[in-house]
Parts: C-alpha cells; structure tokens; sequence
C-alpha cells in the first residue's frame, strides 16, 4: 500500500496508507462518531468539501449495499479511517469499501490514529487539512482553502416528477437532501415533489402544495442569500417543515443569525432535550454551523442539545413551521425522532382540512 500523509493546518503530520482513490486532495477535516451508517456517511451531501474522519476503529464490515446510499454517489472530499474490512460479511453487500472509494474517485487514507486525530480538533476546532504522498512543504493552498458554492453543487438540477401517493402534497426543498426524508414522507402517502434549492416560491406556491419540506445541505448557511429571501415568501403560506440547513436558513430568512461552531455535530449519537417535556431524544446530526436561538424574533427555542445547551430546534406557531438540527428521518437510526414526520402530516392534513372547508363555506354563502 502506498504512504501517503495527513497535514493539518496546525502543522501535525499524520502517516497512513492510501486506500482509495490514487490522488491528493484539501478539505475540511471533520469527524464523525457513528459506530455503523459509513455509507450514508458516504452519500450524504452535507459533507460536500469536507476530509471525514470516522472514530470508530473499524470500517466497512458489512461492504457496500447501494439500496442505503442517501444519493447517487459520495460527497467527501477524502475518508480516513483507523482500519479498513477488506472481507465484509453481509448478504446485501455488493462490493468492498475500498472498491466504492476507487469507483467514486474518493481519496481515502487508512492506518491514522484516529483518536488522536479526533482530540486534536476537538480542542483547537474544525481545521482545514491535506492528503499527499510527500510531506506537505508549502502551506498556501491548505490555508486557502474554503467551502463555498455546496448547495449550488449538490441541489437537484430540475423538478423531478412528483411520487406516488394519496396523502398531502409536499413541495421539497432539495438543498443536498438525504434520499431518507423523501422516503419517510412517501411512507406515510405522501405525494412528494422534490424541486431544485432556488426554486421560485411563486412556482412552488402554483404546485399546490400541502406542506414545504425544507432539506439538510453543505455549507455556510448564510452564503445562501438567494435562498434566504426566497424562504421569506414561503413563510405563512403553507406548513414549513424544516431539517439541518433547512433549520438554518428559514431562521435566517427569519431575522435570525447562525454562526459557525468550534467542531460541529457529527455522528448518530447526540442527546436532544425537548424542553416543553424534558424528555431527551437521541439523535443523528451533520452539521458545523448553529441557529443563535434568541436571535430569532419569530421563533421559539424547541430544543436544546444537551450536552452543549446550542440550539436544535425552533417553532413558529404563528408560521405554522417546525424546524430542527438533527435528522428525524435517520438511517440506520436513531429513530427516536421519528415522530416529527408524523406531526408534520398531522399539520399538512389540518391545512387541507381548513382549505376545503373555506371553498365548502363560500360555496354555501355563494349560494344563499
């Protein structure tokens, strides 16, 4: 196997053995602690221009199963791991991890202490890195680096034809969504439009819709003016659900402000307390950037994460919107939250129940 090194922007040097695609790459460096969903990791395009870092020791132990990809191909900039499975055993494994990475062109670097690698950001914070295979002499490129233009990158190019069902109609925001949150609506009936970031509002209103889905995606939140405004005229108009980036930018289209976080939510781990219950959820997240909850002067804090107080969650009862930071619709789970996709339905039913009954009770006044 070929050496290849891992340099952080702090100067730390890392060698490994390059296990993936044959080339050097800059990203991000982020990690996550998931014990198992590498492939949805893989596939998720939130982690577009990032350097992921698993933190469980062993990856790829039950292969490549495409049914559980959450898009069409991988977004990591690069993947590194402690220790690749070379022999999975599963029998819904169509490949290798090592033979995924190759045909997808994703560099991947094995043989790290991943540990270590995690402490290091954990205290000095998200960081940018490099993969080559020669020490890394010239620091330019890897201080410049910057991830911009995601949700440009990873949206849907076009409408897609609206899916099968006999439920509520849902227009959804694809802003680099996970496959996962179509599914749980299309499970519940729904009929689901998935439609590109920038989308007009007055297109998406003329669809007719029951509710708007807003979706997880990469990036700075607050890169997405265009988005932003758009968000602006959606607001009121139909129930609002909205996950992760989506959390994000309705807040920003709300008067709020998101900042940057030292390190992130990565991994299917993290506590969320629901504060008109105090019952704690846990959650999948892949974010690196927060919602300032009293920053919002529409919104109301739903939940906080637990072990850091930041905000997870926001309502807007005179909006009829819900949004959250963490993944309801997480595959291989947690599944605690999975109840929102079912009050969301609930709140799509009642506005349909509402609109018929006004055209019911000004066809009766028309008529008398």
């Amino acid at each position: 196997m070929r050496k290849a090194y891992v340099t952080l922007q702090n100067g730390n040097v890392f060698e490994g053995y390059s296990f993936g695609a044959e080339r050097e790459a800059l990203g991000e460096l982020v990690f996550t602690t998931g014990m198992t969903g590498y492939l949805e990791t893989l596939t998720d395009p939130s982690y577009y221009g990032q350097i992921v870092t698993q933190t469980f020791p062993l990856i790829g132990n039950y292969g490549v199963i495409p049914s559980d990809f959450e898009s069409k191909r991988c977004w990591p900039t690069a993947y590194i791991v402690r220790e690749k499975c070379d022999a999975p055993s599963n029998f819904r494994s169509v490949g290798t991890l090592e033979s995924l990475l190759k045909a997808q062109g994703i560099p991947a670097v094995c043989g790290i202490d991943t540990r270590e690698l995690t402490r290091i950001v954990r205290e000095a914070g998200v960081m940018n890195a490099a993969i080559t295979f020669s020490p890394l002499k010239n620091f330019e490129a890897l201080n410049a680096y910057r991830v911009t233009g995601a949700v440009r990158a990873t949206t849907s190019p076009e409408v897609l034809p609206e899916s099968k069902g006999n439920g509520p109609r849902v227009v959804l925001y694809d802003f680099g969504a996970k496959a996962n949150i179509a599914r749980e609506l299309e499970r519940r009936g729904c009929r689901v439009t998935v439609v590109p970031a920038y989308f007009p509002a007055e297109e998406a209103l003329a669809l007719d819709p029951d509710g708007v889905m807003l979706t997880n995606g990469p990036g700075d939140p607050a890169e997405n003016v265009e988005i932003i405004e758009n968000l602006k005229k959606l607001a009121g108009q139909r129930p609002i659900f909205g996950i992760c980036l989506g959390h994000q930018l309705f807040a920003l289209a709300m008067g709020g402000r998101t900042r940057k976080m030292k390190y992130g939510h990565r991994g299917s781990n993290q506590p969320v307390k629901q504060l008109k219950t105090d019952r704690v959820f846990i959650t999948s997240q892949n974010h690196g950037y927060e919602v300032v909850a009293d920053s919002v002067p529409t919104g109301t804090l739903s939940y906080i994460n637990a072990n850091d107080g930041t905000c997870e969650g926001m309502d807007y009862p005179a909006l009829n919107a819900v949004t959250v930071q963490f993944h309801p619709e997480a595959c291989g789970g947690p599944h605690d939250a999975n109840f929102l996709f079912d009050e969301f339905l609930a709140r799509m039913n009642a506005y349909r129940e509402g609109v018929r009954a006004a055209k019911a009770a000004k066809a009766e006044a028309a008529y008398a």
